[in-house]
């Protein structure tokens, strides 16, 4: 006869920390018949696939396997959290398929289209480039006017949410808006900031489609709203007593902003009035990122391809993805900053922090939620990338190997993956699964300044120092 097998008396709580019954659970289930078992529990009608977690660890194979290799507590109610995964998993990319050649000074930003199709490239030779991903060559290479050619590097990309346009901004103040098929430049340059453009965020798709406004962030202390049609700022949002570092456009309609003046601003975007002033860190804030963020640069787009025959089907598409992506919960946003800390917010109904997140030795550059909104990975100058809860800002775990500072991160579409680049030319995936180094990608030959993942998860884009773009597949 076989032995009994003994059962585990468990809470299920969702994300947000709501607990069903007590249930009496075997110790032999494994993560498919917790499924199940959720699914009958939450009377979905269509079953849906969800991710356990004990500990902020994942649960692998049977429960009770788990309990025992984790040394997990049974005497009392094990708590285990549930969370709605994507329906799809993304493969880890393991090598350089292309190495492609075109800028003359350092790849600055890279960013791939809301569809996965296109890429585009900023540089310090005050270029855009757009790259055809099946070939490895350059489409179009865009230059605006160049005022002054030792100034204008462009500093930051931004695509909208519909894929139809990419704007850019340079270190001379000036604005480009190009359409990403042609390669033409949709107008003259966008004049208005006295200094440099330090971030780009367009309004989400799910407010205005076709995409139309997008706002930027200057060193000269505003935050101007534009309108790509009508080829003006129509919004001045002056406040910031310091460079602006930041700014988000956020699902609910709020514009974010971060500045060295030690402050986050939240702004309303029919007048341009400030909302609520969010302070706390004691130095610089440089960086800030959304729970939504990934479905507001995705906007319509998934990972099933669906094409979108007018505007009004990519509105709806848009506001469903958003809808899911938020929850029940509130959007939030992490900031971090050169005091070496991080501050998670609830800021469109408070002005007071949820957490203050400490643990990192030096400046934090850069800070980014997951896209199933779960968990929040830090970037830090002290060699670092930092894994958060991303409802609680609880500390879950460090990810180490990088021997320089850590510039910029990005995830997989499916949340499991987390792209690392660095002063050290390398670039890094790490598994959320089990908190360790999934892959080592050398190649560059110089400092990695950008890095993103495609929205469909196949790809990975790298630039840097060496002037190359390299293409990493799965």
């Amino acid at each position: 006869m076989e032995a009994p097998v003994n059962n585990i008396i468990c809470v299920f709580v969702n994300a947000d920390g709501k607990a069903l019954e007590r249930l009496d659970v075997p110790q032999n289930l494994t993560p498919k018949e917790l499924q199940t078992l959720i699914n009958t529990v939450l009377h979905n009608e269509e079953p849906l696939p969800y991710a356990f977690y004990i500990n902020d660890l994942e649960l692998v194979g049977q429960l009770g396997e788990h309990v025992l290799r984790n040394k997990v507590s049974v005497e009392k109610d094990l708590q285990i959290v549930y969370h709605p995964q994507a329906i799809f998993r993304i493969r880890p990319v393991t090598r350089c398929s292309a190495t492609i050649s075109g800028h003359s000074e350092a790849v600055l930003s890279v960013s791939f289209s809301p569809d996965s199709k296109h890429l585009a490239s900023g540089s310090g030779d005050a270029s855009v480039r757009f790259w055809d991903i099946s070939t490895q060559t350059p489409l179009h290479t865009c230059k605006g006017k160049m005022l002054l050619t030792c100034l204008n590097w462009v500093l930051c990309i931004a695509w909208s949410p519909d894929g139809r346009k990419l704007v850019s901004a340079s270190k001379d103040g000036g604005i480009h808006v190009w359409d990403p098929f042609t390669g033409k430049a949709l107008g003259n340059s966008l004049s208005g900031h006295k200094s440099w453009i330090t971030a780009l965020t367009w309004e989400p798709a799910h407010i205005q489609s076709p995409c139309r406004r997008f706002a930027s962030a200057s060193k000269d202390g505003d935050v101007r709203v534009w309108d790509s049609s009508l080829r003006k700022s129509v919004l001045c949002l002056s406040g910031h007593t310091r460079a602006v570092t930041c700014v988000k456009w956020g699902g609910d309609g709020l514009i974010y902003s971060s500045s060295q003046d030690c402050t986050i601003k939240v702004w309303e975007t029919t007048q341009g009035k400030l909302v609520r002033e969010l302070k706390g860190h004691a130095h610089w804030v440089n960086t800030l990122a959304l729970s939504t963020e990934y479905v507001l640069r995705t906007g319509p787009f998934d990972h099933t391809g669906r094409a979108f025959a007018t505007d009004e089907e990519i509105k709806e598409a848009a506001f469903k993805r958003y809808k899911v992506a938020k929850g029940d919960s509130q959007e939030r946003l992490v900031s971090g900053s050169d005091d070496f800390t991080m501050y998670l917010w609830e800021p469109a109904t408070g002005k007071h922090p949820k957490t203050r997140m400490s643990g990192h030795q030096q400046l934090v550059n850069h800070v980014y939620f997951s896209p199933d909104g779960r968990w929040i990975a830090s970037a830090s100058f002290d060699k670092s990338v930092k894994l958060w809860n991303g409802y609680t800002g609880e500390y879950v775990t460090t990810f180490r190997g990088h021997v320089g500072p850590v510039y910029q991160i990005s995830w997989s579409a499916d949340s499991r993956l987390l792209l690392s680049g660095s002063k050290d030319s390398t670039l890094k995936v790490w598994n959320m699964r089990n908190h360790k180094l999934l892959e080592d990608l050398p190649g560059h030959a110089d400092e990695v300044f950008a890095v993103d993942w495609s929205p469909d998860g196949q790809k990975v884009a790298s630039g840097g120092r060496d002037r190359v773009l390299k293409l990493w597949m799965n």
